[in-house]
């Protein structure tokens, strides 16, 4: 047979855009069949195939999405616990993943256990190590203790010796000046200055408690780069040859502020610090993605639709809510809902002191009284009008009794 024409494929799909299938699919469907070789029959075939497909997926008046929806995520993700409970190495970094990493996005943690950024450059940093390393130089956070063979206390004359690496310090693009003007602050009553590679800070007092105490803030006192950006390590993507950056630990607002990062592409996987940048869209998508992220990389192949009821969910309120007692499920209106999920007791007396109501209008609460749930055929509810009924047995009456008349 021959190749079917571009006018029959215009034709076959208006029918299904009738039919209610949506446009995008179509224009989909339309680019897809323009590239192909297909005969007319092949192409009515896809078009049945289209519809029943989408007629099956398409979810049924009173269905029980969340309960599907928490059965689809649920069941696959409490397979991974053989496979990954402990940090998977990427690229030199230990990242949560599996049931640890899907709990932590469920529970919405304020912080995740190993955060990380994957910063992407501009076009003139991206591809050239020398800028990109550059960049790099201005992001990582160095630290006194990561450029110091030692911080020594002298109890003779009662001074602390900071002893750099020099090696180090070249490489990390940092100078004694650099050191000084960080540690000015420590010469208010005695004294700060520089000898070869080493800073010698006489702090005026000889109170040993003190003098350690400074020394413990001396190392962690930040020289260089972006506040909690620990470690970062320049990658290169093999198939676009870019250079990027791969960071453990975050903070998206400073990282953003350097000159060679683009914006638009750098990621990271702490939900609250994106909600708090770019809004509760920007977090939603994030959920999604990271949730799918995990159970791809499990090989778990779970409907898109699932996550996104439980990223609708956890973000309705226009902010990042947990599913427990702390967040979805301690908000509901229903008593017994709240009751049935966690400490029960507390629940039940609570709302025995504020008078509240039950109205019996959600599924839990229905089942704990054994009456029928508000879903699939206990959604709908049938009435009838005794008058109406009245009048029908009536004319049916009349229609018998003129059948024996005749």
């Amino acid at each position: 047979m021959s190749k079917a024409s571009e006018q029959y494929i215009n034709k076959v799909l208006s029918v299904l855009e009738k039919e209610g299938i949506p446009k995008d699919l179509i224009s989909k469907a339309r680019q897809k069949l323009k590239s192909e070789a297909l005969t007319e029959r092949q192409v009515d075939y896809l078009a049945d195939k289209m519809y029943i497909n989408y007629m099956n997926s398409l979810v049924e008046p009173a269905e029980p999405v969340g309960t599907v929806a928490a059965q689809s995520i649920g069941e696959p993700g409490t397979q991974m616990t053989l496979r990954t409970f402990h940090y998977a190495g990427v690229a030199e970094f230990s990242v949560t993943q599996g049931l640890p990493r899907l709990i932590e996005l469920v529970d919405a943690r304020r912080f995740p256990s190993t955060p990380i950024m994957k910063i992407f450059l501009e076009k003139k940093y991206a591809f050239n190590e020398d800028k990109a390393k550059e960049v790099h130089k201005r992001i990582e956070q160095i630290r006194i203790e990561n450029i110091t063979y030692d911080v020594d206390l002298d109890f003779i004359e009662w001074k602390i010796h900071i002893n750099l690496i020099p090696e180090l310090l070249k490489e990390k693009g940092i100078t004694l000046d650099d050191i000084l003007k960080v540690l000015k602050r420590y010469k208010r009553r005695g004294s700060i200055k520089k000898e070869q590679n080493s800073i010698i800070i006489d702090p005026g007092t000889d109170d040993l408690q003190k003098h350690q105490k400074l020394r413990e803030k001396i190392l962690k006192k930040v020289i260089k780069g972006v506040r909690g950006v620990k470690r970062g390590l320049i990658t290169k993507d093999t198939k676009t040859g870019e250079w990027f950056i791969q960071t453990e630990g975050t903070n998206l607002q400073g990282v953003l502020e350097i000159e060679g990062v683009d914006g638009t592409r750098t990621y990271s996987n702490h939900v609250h610090e994106v909600q708090k940048l770019f809004g509760i869209e920007a977090a939603r998508t994030l959920l999604i993605r990271e949730a799918l992220d995990v159970l791809e990389d499990q090989g778990l192949d779970v409907d898109l639709r699932h996550l996104l009821i439980l990223a609708d969910l956890m973000c309705q309120n226009g902010s990042v809510l947990s599913i427990g007692r702390h967040g979805i499920s301690g908000s509901k209106s229903s008593v017994f809902a709240r009751a049935a999920f966690e400490v029960t007791v507390n629940q039940l007396l609570d709302a025995g002191i504020y008078g509240e109501e039950e109205l019996l209008l959600g599924i839990p609460e229905n089942v704990i009284i054994g009456q029928i749930v508000p879903m699939g055929t206990g959604g709908v509810e049938l009435r009838m009008s005794l008058d109406e009924n009245l009048k029908i047995l009536k004319s049916k009456e009349k229609k018998l009794s003129s059948q024996k008349d005749e």
